[in-house]
């Protein structure tokens, strides 16, 4: 495993009291810490904290009585969960065949030259984050992107650029 460059900071556990952590707590309590829930768990915690720390996978391995192996596998089997901080908005392009041919390609290109972002990568000041999905299921509105959950149909690269700028304020 290679650990991200935020290692350190990951592995510290948040004050008992931090909101994100006692949402986590409450569904855990209400799953009763079963391992079948580990997915939904999981995606509460991203939700909750933009991404999975290092220390949630172990919190959660000892509070569900499974392996940090098992969580991890999980964690880095499923697209939606991250082991790294995203940015405070979050900009997803489709790169699924349909989207592709649609120009995909030239939509992240635009994204990443205008923002200094790479795919996979968080702008330095950590207001945008920028992913590629190898697929999401809506090719007839090809091709398409999601920002900050929302699906963005026939996203050309003008249009993503100017979505970027007004809601990311960059």
């Amino acid at each position: 495993m290679t650990l991200p460059l935020n290692y350190k900071k990951d592995l510290a556990k948040p004050p008992e009291d931090d909101m994100r952590l006692k949402r986590i707590q409450s569904a855990l309590k209400r799953h009763n810490r079963r391992p079948d829930a580990l997915i939904e768990i999981l995606h509460i915690a991203e939700e909750s904290y933009g991404y999975i720390p290092l220390w949630m996978m172990a919190y959660l391995a000892k509070e569900m009585k499974v392996s940090p192996s098992r969580i991890y596998g999980v964690v880095t089997f499923y697209h939606f969960f991250s082991l790294k901080a995203k940015g405070d908005h979050t900009c997803v392009v489709c790169t699924g065949t349909a989207c592709h041919v649609k120009g995909s390609a030239k939509v992240l290109n635009e994204i990443e030259e205008t923002f200094s972002v790479r795919a996979g990568e968080t702008t330095p000041d950590g207001k945008l984050g920028l992913q590629i999905a190898r697929c999401l299921g809506c090719c007839s509105l090809s091709p398409v992107a999601v920002m900050d959950n929302q699906i963005i149909p026939k996203a050309m690269p003008n249009k993503m650029v100017a979505l970027i700028h007004e809601k990311a304020g960059i």
